[in-house]
């Protein structure tokens, strides 16, 4: 496509320096003055100010319908005050907490509790659960015997959850409730039926047709006079009903798409083993793990605990994180896990929870806007004033000479003759000019336009679940049409998140096999199976058919199925110690440790287990084969070798380490425990291990593929800087001969370091940056926007969570994704596939062609439409296409024309093209030239036809009423073969081939189909109705020539040129200089 200076299409203006915008000759000044307010480059966090700014500019015609899809500022007022009011409760219990907190310590078995009462199977009773967590009673808490009083209450197992059936957790959920909450119904059809009627012009058409019905009873009689005021009633009526169905088809597919972001999968225990299930099918008694980054899922209490810190901010409003123990026990529904990890037994569900009422008092979707539909709302708004205007001087036309005498019936009888035409006949013949005009306006304001992105986006939004994404936020789905580079991470996305060990070391020794243990001596091999069994968020456990089954993130499974395979006995090495303390992994420190006692022992380990280079740096010993502990210092650059020789080979390497402390010196409170940091110097090497994740099939092909399509891919990765290197090469995010020195491959660290100004230089050129932390990946999303890079980031972790916030598209992973990273992000990819990414980019770019296919279309309609009856009522007093004929056109251009055109799937030709700039015009030159071609086509075809057609029919010795009807069916006929015919020139505004994949597309193909069936019953079988006549065959071949020739003239009008410049920004000059001059004198 030739739409303007590549610059242009690779940098988004908007979030670029304003240095990178270029000025139009002459026209700074202008540009300057003019603020547009339909300007918006992202409405992800955009202010309510700029929102309501755009709203008030807009011209509307039907406000209900039109706004339906945008957000609902005072809905969303109306719950942001629910939500305030919410935590307030919540924080007048927290208050009252603090309060009694110390005389409850001091004598919480004295403190008057009411015993637990029975309540069917259970031994205590909902409202008393409710009433425990809801006021954090926690002297109730110690009356029930703490979480094991509660779980033999509860009928479950602390360790191993519940076991039963489908019909205990039938029995549960009947009992002590279910975990969902009351949905408030999708409006009906009548409610759409009904917005679909407030359109202004659609209501005067109305009351113009019943004015028009009971004057033409009153003079004609009930059996002809009913037919023009009938015809255009049952026209409006068919237009609301159409919209109304079109309308609701959409709603009903964004209810289930808001179904499916809700469904959350949920880890539970149950008999003994580690299950994902819906957050739906979570009951009272459940044994829940807990581990940084998820949502608690439902009220309860924490049964274990290792650093466990919450965010109760969802419910609270505050900030605070709040770090859980015997000491406050109590878990709300709806937090996140900021840290640490522990497991929870659920006492509340559903509606019984703070969480449950917050959720049902504001579950209504308030729904958003997208920036393509604030600009369309623009474009709309501009066609509007110029139909307006139109339709304006139609009406004076047409009155000046109705009342001049110049005006003249079908038979050739002068329509109005002053003190000679009844009062009855004049008034009909004005409420006829006043149906013309307002039926233009109908036409001419194409109210359906930015209605056009959402069916478009809910047609998308549901094929891309087809394609593994699940869109969260609407305009992520158009956004990703203007991304020019993806920030992706590695494990998982590029790769297939299969993870093995293929390569172990033990002191200087390479275990070959890695899982032979034979080799090990007794001493190295339990000090390993404590560390790999006790210093993991994994598990070990028997599955159903009696196999081992390993759980846990990749990394973890794939040494504790190397620790298996080298004879580890999990759950009997769990059991032979104590934890005392944990510190989770997170991907800052890139490191997890544990502190634990044996039984009988009076020593006190502490196993480390993280980034191999990381660990290392911390050991200052490691052990031999022979299980003898060696100084590291002579052998360190060995070892540091073998780590990047695993590295380049691709491999991720883990180190395993460990310190012995005497257990006089570990802490024995339980406070002091908590707040105890884990010694992280001085430790002994047990061994490193290199893990392979081989890369996902297809991803070289789809890195191509974005390369091709102008969309740069970075690999961002907390991984070894030489794996992430190798692993680039065979993704192809590097070619084999690529300079691999800085700044191409980069360290997180280095880049954090650079100055401002250095790190705008180099991260343009970055294709890798390993050992990234969360805050690297961050400072490289905000330099690239910054330079006006569309940036895309994957993300799985918490910490990514503001660089999925900070980009302009956030892709979470469905499958490593936390809860949290999936709410900040706009976009889930279910298989955390980057094939599946860039098949988002292919639906980006195809909802931004879809609608510009639209607007190819109904704008060739409405020049047609409007030049016609403009010209052919100046020149002759009268309009060749009637009200119900053009609202028949309204119907095929605006919702039939949009179900055609704004679901098209998209191609690979999308690929070929670069990104689209948000600041590029809507109408490019190539659709300019496109749609002029046309409409003169249309219009001097259709003029000529009006003027001389009697004779080019060879009509003119018919009765002339009867040679008008005839000549007015024909211009109406070939008017709208010609947009049928037109519909298919719109899908392929750039190619040649406009039938290629046309038999692919049954909608597009149904609609045209029925559109022409109905235009022959219409033209054959409604004279009165649409007032025509039946055509003869000749006559319909000549309508048929007139539509086909657009083809033809389609395919020659391609290979003429356009401009570079962007004939939009000339077009709009005028009214940048009217409203700036307006906005100066204000």
């Amino acid at each position: 496509m030739t739409t303007g200076d590549d610059a242009e299409l690779h940098h988004d203006l908007e979030a670029g320096s304003p240095s990178a915008a270029p000025e139009d000759e002459g026209g700074s000044a202008v540009d300057e003055e003019f603020s547009d307010p339909f300007d918006i480059g992202n409405t992800k966090n955009a202010s309510h100010d700029l929102l309501k700014r755009w709203r008030a500019a807009a011209l509307v015609l039907n406000a209900s319908r039109r706004f339906r899809y945008t957000l609902d500022l005072k809905k969303d007022a109306e719950q942001e005050s629910r939500r305030r009011m919410i935590r307030a409760h919540a924080q007048v219990i927290r208050a009252a907490l603090l309060f009694k907190l110390a005389g409850q310590r001091a004598v919480v078995l004295g403190t008057a509790v009411i015993p637990p009462s029975p309540s069917g199977p259970y031994g205590i009773a909902l409202e008393q659960l409710s009433s425990m967590n809801r006021d954090r009673n926690l002297a109730a808490f110690q009356q029930y015997g703490g979480a094991k009083g509660l779980s033999a209450m509860l009928r479950t197992d602390l360790e191993t959850g519940i076991s039963g059936d489908d019909i205990e957790f039938t029995q549960r959920r009947n009992t002590l409730g279910s975990n969902t909450y009351p949905v408030k119904k999708g409006r009906s059809f009548w409610m759409f039926l009904w917005e679909a009627w407030q359109d202004t012009t659609l209501i005067i058409l109305i009351i113009a047709a019943i004015a028009s019905l009971t004057l033409g009873i009153k003079t004609e009689g009930l059996e002809e006079g009913w037919y023009d005021g009938g015809s255009i009633t049952f026209a409006v009526l068919l237009v609301i009903f159409v919209t109304a169905t079109s309308d609701y088809r959409q709603s009903l597919q964004f209810q289930n798409l808001n179904e499916e972001k809700r469904n959350i999968k949920v880890e539970v225990i149950r008999g003994g083993r580690r299950e994902k299930v819906s957050i739906y099918d979570i009951v009272v008694g459940d044994v829940i793990p807990l581990h940084i980054g998820d949502q608690v899922p439902a009220d309860g209490v924490v049964t274990s605990f290792h650093s466990l810190a919450i965010d109760e901010s969802s419910m609270t409003g505050e900030s605070k994180i709040i770090h859980k123990d015997n000491t406050s026990p109590f878990l709300l529904s709806g937090c996140k896990v900021a840290d640490g990890a522990g497991t929870m037994l659920v006492t509340g569900v559903g509606i019984n929870t703070e969480w449950g009422l917050l959720m049902a008092s504001i579950s209504e979707d308030t729904g958003e806007e997208t920036p393509l539909q604030v600009r369309l709302n623009g474009v709309t708004t501009f066609i509007g004033i110029v139909g307006l205007t139109v339709a304006f001087s139609v009406l004076v036309v047409l009155l000046t000479r109705f009342f001049t005498g110049n005006s003249k019936d079908p038979d050739g009888s002068v329509q109005f003759v002053h003190g000679k035409t009844s009062i009855g006949h004049t008034v009909d013949g004005v409420i006829h000019i006043i149906t013309a005009a307002v039926t233009i306006v109908v036409v001419a304001v194409p109210e359906g336009l930015p209605l056009a992105v959402t069916l478009t986006l809910a047609y998308s939004m549901k094929k891309m679940m087809a394609d593994k994404a699940l869109v969260r936020r609407l305009s992520a789905c158009e956004t990703m049409g203007s991304a020019t580079t993806i920030c992706s991470d590695k494990t998982g996305t590029l790769t297939l998140n299969q993870m093995t060990v293929v390569e172990a070391y033990v002191g200087k020794t390479k275990i070959d096999p890695p899982e032979d243990g034979s080799q090990l001596p007794t001493a190295i091999s339990s000090l390993l199976d404590e560390g790999l069994a006790q210093n993991t968020a994994g598990s070990v456990f028997l599955s159903r058919d009696g196999g081992t089954e390993v759980s846990g993130s990749p990394t973890e499974k794939a040494i504790l199925q190397w620790g298996v395979k080298l004879g580890m006995k999990f759950d009997i090495v769990r059991s032979e110690s104590i934890v005392l303390h944990v510190s989770p992994f997170n991907s800052t420190k890139k490191r997890g440790g544990v502190a634990i006692r044996g039984r009988t022992g009076s020593q006190v380990h502490v196993h480390w287990k993280g980034a191999a280079e990381i660990i290392l740096a911390s050991c200052s010993q490691y052990t031999d084969i022979d299980g003898s502990v060696q100084p590291i210092d002579k052998d360190m650059e060995f070892l540091k070798d073998a780590i990047n020789n695993m590295a380049e080979k691709s491999l991720r390497c883990v180190a395993v380490a460990y310190r012995t402390f005497e257990t006089d010196i570990v802490p024995t409170d339980q406070e002091q425990l908590a707040q105890w940091t884990l010694p992280e110097e001085d430790l002994v090497l047990l061994a490193i291990v290199g893990i392979k994740d081989p890369c996902r099939p297809g991803v070289r092909q789809a890195v191509e593929l974005c390369t091709h399509a102008g969309v740069k891919v970075r690999m961002v990765t907390g991984d070894n800087i030489q794996t992430a290197k190798a692993i680039a090469q065979e993704c192809g995010i590097l070619s084999a001969n690529a300079d691999t020195s800085e700044p191409y491959v980069i360290e997180g660290k280095k880049f954090r370091e650079l100055s401002e100004k250095d790190r705008e230089e180099v991260a343009k050129q970055i294709s890798v940056m390993g050992r990234s932390s969360p805050t690297d990946k961050l400072l490289l999303v905000q330099t690239l926007r910054k330079l006006g890079e569309v940036v895309a980031v994957t993300g799985d972790g918490t910490n990514d969570a503001p660089a999925l916030h900070e980009a302009d598209i956030g892709l979470s992973m469905g499958i490593q994704g936390t809860e949290v990273a999936k709410e900040s992000s706009d976009i889930i990819i279910l298989d955390d596939n980057f094939a599946s990414v860039v098949k988002v980019v292919r639906w980006g770019r195809s909802v931004y062609a879809n609608i510009q296919k639209f607007i190819q279309f109904q704008l060739t309609v409405n020049v047609a439409a409007l030049t016609i009856n403009v010209v052919a009522a100046v020149s002759s007093g009268d309009v060749p296409l009637n009200t119900v004929q053009l609202l028949w056109v309204n119907l095929i251009m605006d919702t039939l024309g949009a179900l055609a055109l704004a679901t098209e799937p998209p191609t690979d030709h999308l690929m070929d093209r670069s990104p689209v700039g948000r600041r590029e015009p809507l109408v490019t030159n190539i659709m300019w030239r496109n749609l002029t071609i046309q409409a003169v086509y249309q219009v001097a075809v259709l003029l000529v036809l009006n003027f001389r057609g009697l004779k080019l029919l060879n009509l003119k010795n018919d009765n002339i009423e009867h040679a008008n009807m005839v000549k007015n069916t024909v211009v109406f006929n070939a008017f709208v073969l010609c947009q049928i015919f037109n519909e298919f020139n719109a899908r392929k505004p750039d190619e040649l081939n406009v039938f290629a994949g046309v038999t692919k597309n049954h909608l597009f193909t149904g609609i045209v189909g029925t559109t022409f069936i109905l235009q022959v019953i219409i033209v054959n079988f409604l004279g009165k109705f649409a007032s025509t006549v039946r055509l003869d065959f000749p006559q319909w071949m000549i309508c048929f020539t007139i539509g086909i020739i657009s083809w033809p003239l389609a395919v020659a009008g391609k290979f003429v040129p356009v401009p570079k410049t962007p004939l939009a920004k000339v077009f709009i000059k005028p009214y940048q200089r009217c409203i700036a001059t307006r906005n100066a004198n204000t």
